[in-house]
């Protein structure tokens, strides 16, 4: 987070975090010399809204937006400063969609689906659906779907041989790639 030093004359001087620069801020809110986003307290004018919604519980049936939006992100290996970066957003804003704090607008989540180069569908499943798609996929393969009963059959070390002959094959291909 950027720290504001001063406001001369209605212009604010801040200094980046990444690396120490001491500027003013500029209309894109982006440092001047390592370009990462200088973050803002509030969002600007066209940043998205946040819509404040009541706290759901763990049993609802409902679509999860900021179940899916943190997966993905973790599954992606980016960091929430990394994901507000590629949207130009504040953190905070990531942050408070993924612990539900705030809803994003339809903008939003076109914006979120773009930056996590996912489908905006992929954030509007919920966790089970999105599972069985997962599964079904995994299943579609022929010579998959005839081996997952069978390795349900054998024991933990069976399956951890299995698994490891299954690896070392796999890798061998790669190489031959």
């Amino acid at each position: 987070m950027a720290t504001t030093l001063a406001t001369v004359e209605a212009r604010e001087v801040l200094r980046c975090d990444h690396c120490s620069l001491v500027q003013f801020r500029t209309s894109n809110s982006l440092c001047r010399r390592c370009h990462k986003p200088l973050e803002m307290e509030e969002p600007e004018p066209l940043s998205p809204q946040l819509v404040v919604t009541p706290p759901q519980s763990e049993e609802s049936e409902g679509i999860n937006v900021a179940r899916a939006v943190r997966e993905i992100r973790r599954g992606r290996r980016l960091s929430q400063r990394q994901l507000a970066g590629r949207m130009q957003v504040p953190r905070t804003y990531i942050s408070k969609i993924e612990n539900g704090k705030a809803v994003p607008t339809l903008s939003s989540l076109e914006r979120l689906a773009r930056a996590l180069e996912v489908n905006i569908c992929e954030l509007l499943r919920d966790g089970h659906s999105r599972r069985e798609h997962e599964t079904a996929a995994v299943l579609a393969d022929p010579f998959l779907a005839e081996i997952v009963p069978l390795v349900a059959q054998l024991d933990p070390f069976q399956r951890s041989m299995f698994l490891n002959q299954v690896r070392e094959m796999a890798m061998g291909r790669r190489r031959l790639a």
